[in-house]
């Protein structure tokens, strides 16, 4: 626009076509200032992928340090002051035991954002890097949700709702709570912000980057959002090289696992199998070919009455039978349960699957076959002296004996701890309850032999719901999960107390899968500990195979760790046994069999014997202290007498007397 022409009254028509053609060459300049503009941006675009890819590439171990290397190195690029990438925890189905207290109506369920495929939104790390000024990176572990990063709510939404967010005057946006003042020392403030979610090939958001004051102080634009999404989506597709990686990975140290199985356990053989089963001494031919009435006459004779046996009673002792006659106990429990019939298990398969559990169990001084067995032994006294099985049908019934049978298989005598110290490739594959998870997957293994699987014969629906109880059931035993489940128990207990017809509250509790399911983790657990529960003389001789136990892994932890173990595995402090059986007895045990007795007067015997043990190791404790307490003293009088004589030769010799008299 040209106003006022100088030196003449308006503009003439040469005016305007002078006028055209400068206009012309600014079209013109500005064209190429903005090819320029466009080149520069898609060259800047270009380089910061190439970068990114270079260290994408490099690194696949961890979708964490992936995206730190990938963003540091492109962070000159990236035209802004700040920026930070939020991580999302990508779990989808949470644990049973975090799904309890929300399925007993003790926590209110979740009803917080999700992201669009379901997940809640919680941001498990923060990495925040910083570009004015001294350059640093932070990274903030489960930040809190006071964090500047968090506060405002934006990197929330963008998780929920995977929109891009360009925020072009913080300081003015009414949806969003940005602080206002600086947020540290230096007097950075936030002026305009650029959020967008990271996604990965499966269209999942698997964070979201944040990026703050374009350096030039003017809001992002157009390409600053094209750049940033750029990045970020091939961010998200390279999460593809660390999940590779990590299927992979555990593909490998799975292989490991089942490497070492295959080597140290072998499955029941023939000639193994004729130890019970003597169909070639009885009928001269291989239980294969024998029909089930044949078997079932063989069992009868080989298999021990249940009285005689004493299989129903809760002071069962082992140390008088053989390993061959736990498996035949072992068998009988479950013609008693009445599933052999009901069922429909194959009798040659039920022996091979007992027989080759007894061989799953590796020769250790606790964790053996005796244990494992011991623990089912309990398991069918609680359900059917302490009569717990009217809660449950005899299919919940036949997965909960052959849970605690397989509940510690293949155990290496060393605790989920020692796994992760050592770096044992059972802690790469499982996160947590890293020994129960491999007793679970153990048992699954052999159940999945068909001539092993004694629920063969089960429709899907059947076996779908032993599988899931025996999830339930082998994952509890870990005592990490024991103090998440007892508050539950113990309202379940008091909740019983309130019925005055007993008939209704089996009634009730039949219907209760929940509560159900929690009664039978904390089986699970009175079940492991049931050594304490017996009587002294067998509790005392278990106690120090326990201990023994404990201080192998003490030993191991001396030598190959080079670390220094804790009193309880240390065995240079195995005097002070009776204290910390004492100690065990108070915060663990207690609970367990006191709140099973007031739920079952018939489990009541279990509680008189470990009031009764208490009193023993307590008995132990005393004497011991008294003659530490003796010794104590003997050494304090030795080094009174010892610092007396040592005063006594270090002090001055007494002044003479005169022996003259002098009168004035």
């Amino acid at each position: 626009m040209a106003i006022n022409k100088i030196g003449a009254p308006h503009f003439t028509k040469q005016d305007e076509e002078v006028l055209m053609k400068y206009l012309n060459f600014a079209n013109l300049i500005l064209r190429v200032f903005h090819l320029s503009y466009l080149h520069n941006c898609e060259t800047r675009r270009g380089q910061m992928l190439l970068w990114s890819a270079s260290k994408v590439f490099e690194e696949m171990t961890d979708i964490e340090r992936q995206f730190h290397k990938a963003l540091y190195t492109v962070r000159a690029f990236l035209n802004c002051d700040r920026y930070s990438v939020g991580l999302l925890d990508m779990t989808k189905t949470k644990e049973f035991f975090d799904l309890w207290p929300v399925l007993m109506g003790e926590v209110p369920p979740y009803d917080g954002p999700k992201t669009p495929d379901g997940r809640e939104v919680i941001f498990y790390k923060i990495i925040d890097y910083i570009l004015h000024g001294k350059e640093d990176i932070k990274v903030i572990p489960s930040p809190p949700a006071d964090h500047w990063a968090l506060v405002s709510g934006l990197p929330t939404y963008v998780a929920e709702t995977a929109l891009i967010c360009n925020i072009m005057n913080a300081g003015a946006d009414d949806f969003f709570q940005f602080q206002k003042g600086p947020l540290e020392d230096s007097g950075w403030t936030i002026k305009n912000v650029l959020s967008m979610p990271i996604v990965n090939k499966k269209e999942e958001i698997v964070g979201v980057a944040t990026f703050y004051n374009r350096k030039d102080g003017k809001p992002f634009d157009e390409m600053d959002e094209t750049l940033m999404e750029s990045l970020t989506q091939f961010l998200g597709w390279s999460v593809l090289n660390t999940d590779t990686y990590d299927r992979m990975n555990k593909l490998e140290n799975r292989k490991d696992i089942f490497q070492d199985m295959v080597n140290y356990h072998v499955k029941c053989r023939k000639d193994e199998i004729q130890n019970i089963l003597k169909t070639r001494e009885v009928y001269g031919k291989e239980p294969q070919d024998c029909d089930e009435d044949e078997l079932a006459q063989i069992l009868k004779t080989e298999l021990p009455s249940a009285k005689e046996s004493e299989i129903y009673e809760f002071h069962f002792c082992d140390f008088e039978h053989s390993q061959i006659d736990l498996v035949k106990c072992g068998i009988q429990m479950y013609y008693e349960l009445g599933v052999v019939k009901k069922f429909q298990i194959p009798q040659e398969v039920l022996v091979r699957f007992m027989y080759s559990l007894s061989k799953g169990y590796r020769q250790i001084t606790y964790h053996n076959w005796r244990h494992g067995f011991n623990v089912g032994q309990t398991m069918f006294t609680l359900l059917m002296t302490g009569d717990l099985k009217r809660y449950y049908t005899d299919l919940e019934a036949m997965a909960m004996v052959t849970a605690a049978f397989c509940h510690d298989i293949d155990h290496r005598g060393t605790n989920n701890l020692y796994q992760m110290k050592s770096g044992n490739p059972l802690a790469k594959l499982h996160g947590s309850s890293i020994l129960e998870r491999h007793h679970l997957e153990f048992g699954k293994t052999l159940l999945s032999d068909e001539s092993l699987n004694i629920y063969v014969n089960l429709n899907r629906r059947q076996h779908d719901h032993v599988i899931h109880l025996m999830d339930i059931a082998i994952i509890a035993t870990d005592l990490a999960l024991y103090f998440k489940k007892r508050t539950m128990f113990q309202k379940i207990v008091d909740l019983s107390k309130t019925y005055e017809d007993w008939s209704a509250w089996t009634n009730f509790m039949m219907l209760e899968t929940t509560r159900k399911e929690i009664i039978m983790a904390m089986m699970m657990t009175a079940c492991d500990l049931s050594a304490i529960a017996k009587p002294w003389e067998i509790q005392s001789q278990v106690a120090l195979n326990v201990a023994a136990e404990f201080w192998e892994q003490g030993d191991l932890e001396r030598t190959v760790l080079e670390q220094n173990p804790i009193p309880m595995m240390d065995r240079n402090k195995a005097a002070d046994l009776p204290k910390l059986q004492c100690g065990f007895i108070d915060f663990v045990c207690t609970f367990v069999y006191k709140e099973f007795s007031r739920f079952h007067e018939q489990i009541m015997p279990m509680f008189d014997r470990i009031q009764n043990n208490r009193k023993e190791w307590k008995a132990l404790q005393d004497i011991h202290e008294a003659k530490v307490a003796a010794i104590e003293e003997e050494k304090k009088k030795k080094e009174e007498a010892a610092a007396s004589t040592a005063m006594a030769q270090q002090a001055p010799p007494p002044a003479s007397q005169a022996k003259t008299c002098i009168i004035s």
